[in-house]
């Protein structure tokens, strides 16, 4: 078992290279230009630290289930799978711009619909708050928004399925340590930084730096000996 400082770093740089560009931390810069700042921060970063305690576990649970052997060598291949993919990603995408303005139109149809949906009258508005949904009654519903956006678009993402593997290979709570801390820096830069940022960042250059150190991390795990 790894130490809890090198699941940790692997963690941290893993998850901002994944993180920077990616579709979520675009939904965050555009929320935050729409929302209250601190409720899009919150309902973003709870999601993430959801998801990011959930794979980790699932990553510590699996050598549990199989033998650690086979663990390591399946962490080995996704490590040198998902550096392929982002390498492959950074030379054949279309650029940010198009994941924006992706991005931004999702955003907008659905900011569409529910202004449709309020303009159908304010007679029955009290009827309408004791119909919905319970949450809501206790949480803001743009906090929830920016939760269920977040942890949906996370959820199967290439950044999700890595934790698992990075967590199967190394030291669990370092992984989380340095998984939530990498969102919380993604997610708060998103936020302030908002779509002016958001626009200027280099998916290319995002790309190739995260596969490069996908590989790296293959490599590395590669050479690595297994404890039985």
């Amino acid at each position: 078992m790894s130490t809890v400082v090198q699941g940790f770093t692997k963690s941290l740089a893993m998850t901002v290279l994944s993180e920077i560009g990616d579709k979520t931390f675009f939904a965050a810069a555009i929320l935050a230009m729409r929302h209250p700042r601190r409720l899009v921060l919150s309902g973003c970063l709870a999601a993430l630290i959801v998801m990011t305690i959930l794979s980790a576990g699932l990553g510590w649970a699996a050598p549990n289930l199989i033998s650690r052997k086979w663990t390591h060598h399946i962490a080995t291949l996704l490590f040198f799978g998902f550096g392929l993919w982002s390498l492959w990603d950074a030379f054949t995408d279309g650029g940010e711009a198009e994941e924006l303005a992706e991005v931004e139109a999702q955003l907008d149809a659905d900011w569409k619909a529910n202004a449709g949906t309020n303009k159908e009258g304010k007679t029955d508005d009290e009827l309408k708050k004791k119909r919905r949904p319970f949450l809501t009654q206790f949480f803001s519903p743009i906090l929830l928004k920016a939760f269920s956006i977040t942890f949906f678009g996370e959820w199967g993402d290439k950044s999700q399925i890595a934790t698992i593997g990075l967590a199967a290979d190394e030291n669990p709570f370092g992984v989380v340590l340095g998984g939530v801390l990498g969102q919380a820096l993604c997610t708060t830069a998103a936020v302030i930084g908002g779509k002016s940022l958001a626009s200027q960042i280099s998916e290319k250059i995002v790309g190739l730096s995260g596969g490069v150190l996908f590989i790296v991390f293959g490599i590395q795990s590669f050479l690595s000996s297994v404890d039985s």
